[in-house]
């Protein structure tokens, strides 16, 4: 029985520290995930858009950089949309004369 009342209190507190953790970094997390859906929005409009490919060809050319990015062409607007989920999104668009440019 007591053996039981301790495996409780260490678990508990490993849960607890899990937690503070999680909010001592959540923001370097959030800033991580919304700089790799820009640089996977804006790498994506380029390959697309300057470079003529196609949406799943340009989005293997990020997959090992940005394994946790998914990535939604928006071929009417000339647009990519990327996001990390709970942590950050980006789209970048096409303009003629200057590129993919961020939104």
């Amino acid at each position: 029985m007591v053996h039981r009342d301790w495996a409780k209190w260490i678990l508990g507190a490993m849960l607890c520290l899990l937690a503070l953790f999680g909010w001592w970094k959540w923001a370097d997390w959030q800033s991580a995930g919304a700089a790799g859906a820009a640089y996977a929005a804006r790498i994506t409009c380029s390959c697309r858009y300057i470079g003529g490919r196609d949406a799943k060809s340009c989005t293997r050319d990020i997959r090992e950089d940005a394994w946790a990015v998914s990535v939604q062409d928006e071929p009417e607007e000339k647009a990519v949309r990327a996001s990390v989920p709970l942590l950050g999104s980006a789209r970048a668009v096409f303009r003629p004369g200057y590129g993919c440019m961020m939104e």
